[in-house]
């Protein structure tokens, strides 16, 4: 048997994560994010004190408090989204902790520019989303300095017969929910890029991180 996946427009994605914006941490506990992979994504990164880093696809802001502690007060972190629902939820959480270094920012991230060279780049949970995600990374790789690392942190099939087995519930949950497509790939794209990257995966292979460096 065949399963398929067709793409959901930008308009339809935007949609679906403003409904859901409130429901993220709920979404977290019930797809088993590994605790503190997030945090171990952002470590991965290696920011220091004053850097300029970008999440592309931010969403609600639940990396935040790992890349302004890495960046501190000197330091600029850009978030983009396409869900002006889940830029609320991120807004807010600035607000309350009086961060003034955010620069948040509802856009297609394939268009935005930091203006600036950027230290690090972050997609976290956001690859699979994206129909052109292929156009957003080089957007984004061509924004790091030589040096900077471009962080993914995302779910995948676990490997073998495990993801044989979970692909027809997975496209089901996903079509419904965060319109993640498990058929994206995303490191080969970065290995394309890079020509090499460090890969870890988590959760019996269900979630991975992948890093590369800007030569």
């Amino acid at each position: 048997m065949t399963y398929e996946w067709v793409d959901f427009d930008q308009a339809a994605i935007a949609q679906r994560y403003d409904r859901i914006a409130g429901l993220i941490p709920f979404f977290e506990w019930v797809l088993f994010l590994p605790w503190g992979l997030r945090r171990e994504a952002v470590e991965r990164l290696e920011l220091r004190r004053g850097d300029r880093v970008l999440e592309v696809g931010c969403g609600t802001g639940r990396n935040f408090p790992y890349l302004r502690e890495a960046v501190g007060d000197a330091g600029r972190i850009y978030g983009v989204d396409l869900s002006a629902g889940m830029l609320r939820h991120a807004e807010r959480l600035c607000e309350r902790h009086g961060w003034k270094n955010f620069s948040l920012i509802e856009a297609d991230a394939v268009g935005f520019s930091a203006g600036e060279p950027l230290d690090g780049v972050l997609f976290s949970l956001s690859c699979n989303t994206m129909p052109h995600h292929l156009a957003v990374l080089r957007q984004a790789w061509s924004q790091l300095r030589p040096g900077g690392p471009l962080i993914i942190m995302d779910a995948k099939l676990p490997p073998g017969l495990g993801g044989r087995l979970v692909l027809p519930f997975s496209l089901w949950l996903m079509k419904r929910t965060m319109l993640g497509n498990p058929y994206v790939r995303p490191w080969e794209d970065v290995r394309e890029l890079a020509g090499t990257f460090d890969w870890e995966e988590f959760l019996f292979g269900s979630y991975y991180i992948c890093r590369a460096v800007k030569p």
